[in-house]
């Protein structure tokens, strides 16, 4: 099975403009979350996926893989779509990698590729901690059989 990595990540963030550029330790977040999720033994391809030439420019010049795409997309998973017409490749699955999260294990993308080997869709989650009525933790509802 052929999985695409896409990395979705704009500059345009309401919360914090620029976010993916952020410095973390001498080297932008986009690049951390890029060589975390190179790591994956699942991947057939990874690529970033912006709207936005700072951070399409400091991919490639980092000799990794990027596309550009719409501004005007509501969210990632729309980036993603777009960056997987784009990029080709014939790909069987596409595991949308989350742009802001620097310390990701390279062990839970080949975790998710492992479901997506035997089901349609696939979501790592965890059990929920933080507080529930906070709009900016994102939630999964699962029925007692999981």
């Amino acid at each position: 099975m052929k999985i695409l990595g896409i990395i979705p990540a704009r500059y345009s963030s309401s919360r914090f403009p620029g976010k993916p550029l952020a410095d973390i330790l001498g080297k932008p977040m986009i690049l951390r979350v890029y060589e975390c999720a190179r790591m994956s033994t699942s991947l057939s391809g990874l690529v970033v996926a912006t709207d936005d030439t700072r951070i399409y420019d400091c991919v490639v010049n980092a000799g990794c893989q990027a596309v550009m795409t719409d501004s005007n997309l509501p969210n990632g998973t729309a980036r993603c779509e777009e960056a997987l017409r784009i990029y080709g490749g014939g790909f069987d699955a596409v595991i949308n990698i989350q742009g802001d999260e620097p310390l990701l294990d390279p062990v839970m993308i080949d975790e998710v590729a492992g479901l997506l080997r035997e089901n349609y869709c696939a979501t790592l989650c965890r059990e929920m901690s933080e507080d529930f009525a906070d709009p900016n933790t994102v939630k999964v509802v699962m029925t007692l059989e999981g």
